[in-house]
């Protein structure tokens, strides 16, 4: 079975060419091995490319490295319009002028841009909000748990929920360099007050238009980047009032652009997506 990997600021991925099948064409436990990084080909997750749905060009499926299926990727997604360009043009090139497709995600359409600069702007459509929405039950259904108390780790943290069509749980932190990341992660991830898990955005604010992240992702463990982490930080910043309605979200693995526009309440992110190498995996007879 041809493959291709791809990655966006080293959160990585194995693409593969879905779009004859209306399933994809692994199972969540062959997943599990293609991205084991020293038995199988290494990645944070594998992306089908499938036909679409009415009102869309093409859907998207994405089995995480554990096996599980999470609504949406932003970082996922860009890679996934420069794997489509392969696919459509025979290279995944910066196109001369911007290139749109509208993707079938879990969490609704969702619309990529290839830029002339190879960037990728992906409009990822309004944040959810209220508790009901993420899950979660810090508070009542109908509330947003904005700046609410949560206790891991034997200790009181004030945390954000955001959904952006996947959980998001922001909590802003004095040092990311000193947190103990590998240990809150799963702590937060599978805390009871999420019953659907979630993913750990901590963030240090170093200006109001620059902020600076580490993620614990839901079915992924520590990555080097999360696009839809990145947005709910954003909102999670505007919300709590420390942070500009556009900034600069610096990771591990590089920076992104993000926007909550004022006028459509929609999240703009924007960032790279490179091709790291195509092949085959030989499936036994």
């Amino acid at each position: 079975m041809e493959f291709s990997k791809y990655q966006g600021l080293g959160n990585d991925f194995i693409l593969i060419d879905n779009r004859h099948h209306p399933h994809p064409r692994l199972t969540p436990q062959q997943a599990v091995v293609w991205c084991d990084r020293h038995f199988g080909i290494g990645a944070d997750g594998v992306i089908f490319a499938l036909p679409g749905n009415p009102g869309s060009d093409y859907t998207m499926r994405i089995y995480n490295a554990d096996g599980s299926e999470p609504e949406m990727c932003g970082n996922g997604i860009r890679c996934l319009a420069r794997y489509l360009r392969k696919l459509e043009a025979g290279t995944d090139r910066p196109p001369e002028t911007p290139q749109s497709y509208r993707i079938h995600t879990l969490a609704g359409i969702i619309a990529p841009t290839l830029q002339p600069n190879g960037l990728v702007t992906v409009d990822m459509g309004s944040p959810y909000l209220l508790a009901a929405e993420i899950p979660t039950t810090l508070v009542r259904g109908q509330d947003a748990a904005v700046d609410v108390t949560l206790t891991v780790a034997e200790q009181d943290w004030q945390v954000t929920c955001v959904s952006m069509g996947n959980p998001h749980c922001v909590t802003f932190v004095a040092d990311l360099d000193t947190l103990p990341l590998a240990v809150l992660g799963p702590a937060f991830e599978h805390h009871g007050a999420f019953p659907q898990r979630i993913n750990a955005e901590f963030i240090q604010v170093l200006a109001p238009d620059h902020l600076k992240m580490r993620v614990w992702e839901r079915g992924a463990g520590i990555t080097l980047a999360c696009g839809t982490g990145a947005c709910a930080a954003l909102v999670a910043g505007v919300l709590t009032g420390r942070c500009d309605r556009a900034v600069t979200v610096e990771l591990p693995g590089g920076c992104l652009q993000v926007t909550w526009s004022d006028d459509n309440n929609r999240v703009y992110l924007m960032g790279p997506a490179e091709r790291v190498f195509d092949g085959q995996w030989l499936v036994p007879a």
